[in-house]
């Protein structure tokens, strides 16, 4: 039977519950358990896909075309889960699922209450998230904060769960902060004592406390936690701010004893150590590596780091895989147009990423422009790929006026056009073109030299394409579809076969990428982006001198 693990958090918001769900998957399968994983969130909204980056960071997509929390994407970068519509549900799919129910007449005519019909829903999903159903243990993360209004049916259902398994199927770790005043010099557990006190409220008695810290916690505290939350003292476990990477939290916790405990409550065999080794020596790669190169990252949602969460990892895989540290400059694509191509000079590559609306597109083209015209490499994903394309219909193929017919309409080179089965589409949640689709990659191409296969298969999130009446006009000024759907011979991939490295990828392939795999292209492009800078700085013919360190992480 199928245990499982529920991770809840406390005190406050953004305490990395989806990091440490997805570390103690990782802890679990390397002592020869498969797991699956699961996040159940708080809000209304059915999906996070009509949601703006601003207020919800990236949307990731799964293979089988949902539209989810960010925290899934930890989730695969860690462990070898396999996500599905079914690891993410919120409170707006769960009402949505029970009302569909009430509409039908299922409840013979009943009032629908929350306790029992939404609980019931929540509890129904849960095992839903099973995936597949022989799994060993099942890792649901709540999202939001204990003590918060809208989580309070989630903490409901995993009460009541609880109650139909045996005691050792069910495990608790409940996470919290310990903040430090610095101005006293103090640590303090009080914030932690009243969020154990909330959930004990519930009915939920925290059997793991994972407790948040910048500095370190004394063994006094320790105790002190243990006694008032009616926790063990070995289960009260420290995970203090790590040093350099996120990759470090489930070697932390190995150290803590996280797994053992988690084992010994399950009842689980422990007869193996917990093997990290590839992962401690990818660790020790990034901590010594002395080279740099440096990307420029031009986008829409610049200002928050999540909005390209997933990016910015993809980079990061890419570093180590290169033996580099990506140092990345972000760049506000509306400063481009302000500013000039000049807030560029210096990068080693330019990646222009998806993103929706007319704001800072004008900036992302010009941008590219810049990339194509000094040799810098280049890569476009989603929207950066028809910008490409848009920019060198303009300024390369002499279809002046050519754009998206997204944002104008009366365009008389419309080079990207509304996909045919997106024409009859009003809804915006749930109805882009979502999921994972084949492509077939033309052998002697920049792409099928980095895939090193002709078929590949890449998750999507887009409603407008290339459009195919304009693809030979492109390819006669040198622009070439390397790779294209082979059901409906839609363009997934152009290239500029006469530049150093200059792609555009009508997918996300950042949803594939893994600290220890990373993705082809983007392994590919940190190789190009770090071959122009060992050029340059060989030669003198670098663009511009390097800015300083202001914008960078």
């Amino acid at each position: 039977m199928t245990k499982h693990i529920f991770v809840t958090g406390g005190v406050v918001s953004s305490l990395g519950k989806g990091l440490t769900s997805a570390a103690i998957g990782l802890l679990l399968e390397r002592r020869g358990l498969t797991v699956s994983m699961q996040k159940l969130d708080p809000y209304i909204n059915v999906d996070p896909g009509t949601m703006s980056p601003f207020q919800h960071g990236e949307v990731y997509v799964t293979d089988d075309g949902a539209e989810t929390d960010l925290d899934l994407g930890h989730y695969e970068r860690y462990t070898h889960a396999k996500l599905t519509k079914n690891s993410n549900f919120t409170t707006g799919k769960i009402y949505q699922s029970v009302i569909k129910k009430e509409r039908h007449g299922d409840y013979l005519g009943r009032t629908v209450q929350v306790i029992p019909h939404i609980t019931d829903a929540i509890k129904d999903a849960i095992h839903r998230g099973v995936v597949p159903e022989t799994v060993d243990v099942a890792i649901t993360e709540i999202g939001g904060t204990v003590g918060d209004i809208e989580s309070l049916p989630f903490l409901e259902a995993i009460r009541q769960f609880a109650l139909d398994l045996p005691r050792e199927d069910v495990l608790f770790v409940h996470i919290t902060l310990l903040p430090y005043l610095r101005a006293s010099g103090e640590m303090k557990t009080k914030p932690t004592q009243q969020s154990v006190g909330k959930l004990r409220e519930i009915g939920i008695q925290p059997d793991i406390l994972i407790c948040r810290t910048e500095e370190r916690m004394t063994e006094d505290m320790g105790r002190k936690i243990s006694l008032f939350c009616n926790v063990r003292r070995q289960a009260v476990i420290e995970e203090r701010d790590v040093a350099f990477s996120i990759y470090e939290v489930p070697v932390d916790l190995k150290k803590k004893g996280l797994d053992k405990i988690v084992l010994e409550h399950l009842r689980l065999p422990a007869e193996e150590e917990t093997d990290l080794g590839d992962w401690e020596a990818m660790l020790a790669e990034i901590k010594n590596v002395t080279k740099t190169c440096e990307i420029a990252v031009v986008g829409k949602y610049i200002e928050l780091h999540d909005a390209y969460k997933s990016i910015y990892e993809s980079l990061a895989h890419a570093g180590i895989a290169n033996h580099v540290k990506v140092v990345i400059r972000k760049v506000r694509a509306e400063d481009v147009l302000e500013k000039g191509t000049e807030i560029l000079a210096g990068v080693d590559g330019l990646l222009v990423p998806g993103g929706f609306g007319e704001r800072g597109l004008e900036g992302k083209i010009a941008s590219i422009r810049w990339a194509r015209e000094n040799r810098v490499p280049f890569f476009g994903i989603c929207l950066g790929l028809q910008c490409a394309v848009i920019e060198f219909a303009r300024n390369v193929a002499g279809l002046e006026e050519a754009h998206t017919l997204e944002h104008s309409p009366h365009t008389p080179d419309p080079v990207i056009h509304l996909m045919e089965s997106q024409e009859d589409v009003s809804d915006k949640g749930g109805t882009m073109r979502l999921g994972a689709y084949e492509c077939r990659v033309h052998e002697g191409t920049l792409a099928h030299g980095l895939y090193q296969k002709e078929l590949i298969s890449e998750r999507h999130r887009h409603r407008y394409e290339v459009n195919n009446d304009y693809r030979a006009r492109l390819a006669e000024a040198g622009l070439v579809s390397s790779g294209v759907h082979p059901g409906l011979n839609l363009v997934e991939i152009v290239e500029l076969p006469s530049h150093p490295f200059f792609i555009g990828v009508q997918f996300h392939p950042e949803f594939q990428s893994s600290p220890l795999r990373a993705h082809p292209i983007f392994r590919g492009f940190v190789s190009a982006a770090l071959s122009h800078r060992d050029e340059a700085d060989a030669g003198a013919g670098r663009v511009g001198a390097r800015q300083p360190l202001k914008n960078r992480v």
